[in-house]
């Protein structure tokens, strides 16, 4: 799809960066469906609806933690790095730009004011859940 990168070392996937810019005329998923957190464009017509509906309380096992970034404003760079902590990429983000880190680590550099809106997989344990390199 373009203006999305998959940033990966070997067969991992580390990061999308999905642009701004990405248009899709038919719905389509960024991620793989083995992916512990799905982003995709759901694409409707005028007039389309989305009947109600509920999600059934499955019960999902993943590991680690997936983070998703929208630049809401401003201008950032992003390192990004592999389970050992080497970087393997540095890209630059603006406003509508979204980030989504899937495996490894990363960094943020600010480049202009920049506020970030952030889901990541939850509940919160209180626990140490990060490690800073």
């Amino acid at each position: 799809m373009e203006n999305v990168e998959e940033i990966r070392n070997g067969a991992q996937t580390l990061v999308y960066i999905i642009r701004a810019a990405v248009d899709s005329a038919s719905t389509t998923f960024v991620t793989q469906p083995s992916a512990n957190l799905q982003v995709g464009f759901v694409v409707y017509p005028r007039g389309g609806e989305i009947a109600p509906h509920v999600h059934l309380p499955l019960q999902r096992t993943t590991t680690g933690t997936a983070e998703f970034l929208l630049v809401k404003k401003g201008r950032c760079l992003i390192d990004v790095y592999d389970s050992e902590k080497r970087l393997v990429a540095t890209r630059e983000l603006h406003t509508g730009d979204v980030m989504l880190m899937l495996a490894g680590g990363h960094a943020f550099r600010m480049l202009d004011d920049t506020v970030l809106l952030e889901v990541k997989q939850g509940p919160y344990t209180g626990l140490q859940e990060k490690e800073r390199f």
